[in-house]
């Protein structure tokens, strides 16, 4: 049996995710975390998300959610999770879960259900054989899991791949090779160095031109709340940004990412602003950073040659409804 979600079903879906949902990797919950993941979020709604009754215990619990100013909110809802007790793992009950979710996007007028970054539900997860290291985010499905083979199965189709990249803090440091990059790169008149609002000027002009409204909105607020940013600038105006630099209550280094106005790539100030950014996480007293990126972006270059390495693999998949 498949009901909507109800206020006195909240204890028996942490104990399942607990149960189910960390094997797959998922951090645990508990009813403060299960609160602000799903019922306080703006896109909370009690009729996308369900639960599956066998032998009257909570088997299952699916949960989408929707908004049009969401990406692609227009067109399109999100799957967030689903996740079913083992014994009850089946192919009828995953595509039973995954049906009444895509019904109300349909209801809705929906075109498209898709498993994406953009979700606002966002589920950590624990970083493999680190001591509980976590993402704040978990940016598509878990490709060695069971649902991401029933998508496919499903008629999902797989978009992109995200590689979930991670580095211990601890022994960091900037090579001699990216500190004589930076000072080639001074040559030219080009600094990398935290933003100064004294010193530097532009910098909504540079983000405006990067055309990515999510940096533009984190970078901006974090320059007047005087969260330190690393930026790149020439003759004192800002042409490019790494941050902001956030040592999260986890341990973990924050991370936002990387941009170059287009006409100032070339000199290896995307590099050095990464190196940069790493070096002031672990001042900052971050234990470690861990971030995602697609598996064909070019910046997978400049993680990997300062030490990260990819942990974790998740599926962007998207179905037509």
């Amino acid at each position: 049996m498949i009901e909507t979600y109800q206020e006195k079903d909240a204890k028996a879906i942490i104990s399942l995710w607990n149960e189910a949902a960390t094997i797959i990797g998922y951090k645990e919950l508990n009813e403060t975390s299960f609160a602000e993941i799903f019922i306080r979020n703006p896109y909370f709604n009690p009729e996308q998300t369900f639960v599956m009754r066998e032998k009257g215990e909570i088997a299952g619990f699916a949960c989408g959610c929707m908004g049009d100013s969401l990406p692609l909110g227009n067109t399109s809802g999100y799957i967030t999770c689903v996740v079913i007790k083992e014994p009850y793992e089946s192919t009828e009950n995953y595509q039973l879960l995954l049906s009444v979710i895509e019904e109300t996007f349909i209801k809705a007028g929906k075109t498209q259900s898709e498993v994406l970054f953009f979700n606002p539900m966002m589920l950590p997860w624990y970083i493999k054989n680190t001591q509980h290291h976590e993402h704040n985010n978990a940016p598509g499905v878990f490709k060695d899991s069971r649902l991401y083979r029933e998508l496919l199965s499903f008629g999902y189709v797989e978009r992109a791949t995200e590689n979930a990249m991670y580095l211990n803090l601890e022994e960091f440091h900037i090579p001699e090779a990216i500190r004589e990059k930076e000072e080639k790169a001074a040559r030219s008149n080009y600094e990398v160095t935290l933003y100064d609002e004294k010193r530097h000027s532009k910098v909504a002009e540079m983000l405006s031109r990067l055309e990515n409204p999510l940096w533009e909105k984190e970078i901006l607020n974090s320059t007047r709340e005087h969260i330190p940013v690393v930026i790149a600038a020439k003759d004192g105006e800002v042409v490019g940004f790494a941050g902001p630099v956030i040592r999260q209550k986890s341990g973990r280094g924050y991370f936002t990412g990387i941009g170059v106005v287009k006409e100032h790539e070339g000199h290896g100030l995307g590099t050095v602003l990464f190196y940069k950014l790493c070096e002031e996480e672990k001042r900052a007293g971050a234990e470690y950073m861990s971030l995602y990126t697609g598996s064909e972006n070019p910046a997978g270059k400049i993680y990997s040659q300062a030490g990260f390495v990819t942990v974790q693999q998740f599926a962007i998949m998207r179905k037509m409804i």
